[in-house]
Parts: structure tokens; C-alpha cells; sequence
């Protein structure tokens, strides 16, 4: 709901947020006008689950008692830039993230040791980047890929660390895998959040 003071600045402000829908939000303008905010308008913005923009005018008093009262959110702008940037804004806050693999860093297995109720350790060397406890990692044989999970474990001599620089040597644990060998190479990935 699109309310200003003049209907031009109505026109101008609508124009500007209907630009911003995308295939994934379609930004609808259930009804705008000239004037103040109103009870009518903070009544249909209830029912609709809508908001209420206001361009360079304000919500009279009772208006606003009820837009409290049934939690409709009204946003005041004097500048239209500010109004575009914060509805862009809350949309980013509206879509599903995106997630995408980055590799953080290859390690080598130099060593294996059993150790009971753990499992096969993996005396290791971080060859490049770093290895961060709880990352996913890929472990590869002979150019083959054998394992593609989860981190159970980074360990620096006997202390768990959360992370291991390229140079130093740990011990890795994998979640549900045990079959680990001298010279199996580990890639390790975290999901990171592409912006929007």
C-alpha cells in the first residue's frame, strides 16, 4: 500500500518498487493514494498482509494505534532512494540463500593409527589453505574419489583444534569412514553463502 502527499510522488514511488520484482518475488501494489495513512489502510494492509508505505507523510493518530495494535508494518520515507534500497533489502531477506562449495585446502594422509571407539585417525600434512574442524572433505585414491563427507574430527597432537594451517601436520577423523590409507589426498570444502 502506497500512500504520498502528491500524486505524482505516488506514481513515481510505485513505479520504482514495481521494478524491483524478480521470477522469484512479484511485488504487488494492492492500493495507493493521496494523503495520510488511515485506519482503512492499515485495516486492508492487516488482511492482506501487506505494508504500508508512506511518502512524505505521516499515519494520523489512530492509524497508528492500530497498525501497532495488528502488528502492520508502516515505513516513512522523505527520500525515494531510501524506500527502493529498503524494500530491495527486505526481498534479499525474503529469498532462500544460495549456497556454493569453496575449497579451503588439501591435505595429505602421511600416517594412519586406530585408536578404539574413534575409528581410523589420519596423521596428516596440510599441504595448502587450511583444514577447519566440521568442514565436508573429499578423499581421493589413485585419482579416484572414495569419501565425500563430513569432518568428524582436527586434531593437533593430542588437542582438538578448530583449525590447521598449510605446514603443520593433524590428525582427521571422517564421519561413518574408516578406510583410510598412507598418501590419500583430502580436499576440504565449506558451503559458503552467495550474496544476492
Amino acid at each position: 500500500i502506497i500512500k504520498a502527499d502528491v500524486q505524482g510522488s505516488v506514481e513515481a514511488v510505485k513505479q520504482s518498487l514495481l521494478k524491483l520484482s524478480n521470477e522469484e518475488i512479484v511485488i504487488k501494489c494492492i492500493h495507493s493514494g493521496v494523503g495520510a495513512i488511515n485506519e482503512s489502510d492499515v485495516t486492508l494492509a492487516a488482511a492482506s498482509n501487506a505494508i504500508i508505505i508512506g511518502f512524505n507523510i505521516r499515519p494520523d493518530a489512530q492509524a497508528k494505534a492500530l497498525a501497532d495494535q495488528e502488528k502492520v508494518d508502516v515505513r516513512l520515507y522523505r527520500v525515494i532512494y531510501n524506500a527502493i534500497d529498503d524494500i530491495e533489502s527486505a526481498m534479499k531477506g525474503m529469498l532462500d540463500p544460495i549456497y556454493e562449495e569453496k575449497v579451503i585446502g588439501h591435505v595429505e594422509v602421511r600416517q594412519t593409527y586406530k585408536a578404539s571407539g574413534i575409528g581410523t585417525i589420519a596423521g596428516s600434512y596440510v599441504l595448502d589453505g587450511i583444514v577447519q574442524r566440521g568442514c565436508s572433505a573429499r578423499i581421493t585414491r589413485d585419482g579416484e574419489q572414495i569419501f565425500d563427507g563430513k569432518l568428524a574430527s582436527l586434531k593437533r597432537f593430542k588437542d582438538d583444534v578448530k583449525e590447521v594451517k598449510a605446514g603443520f601436520e593433524c590428525g582427521l577423523v571422517f564421519e561413518g569412514f574408516n578406510d583410510i590409507k598412507v598418501d590419500d589426498q583430502i580436499e576440504c570444502y565449506a558451503m559458503v553463502e552467495v550474496p544476492r
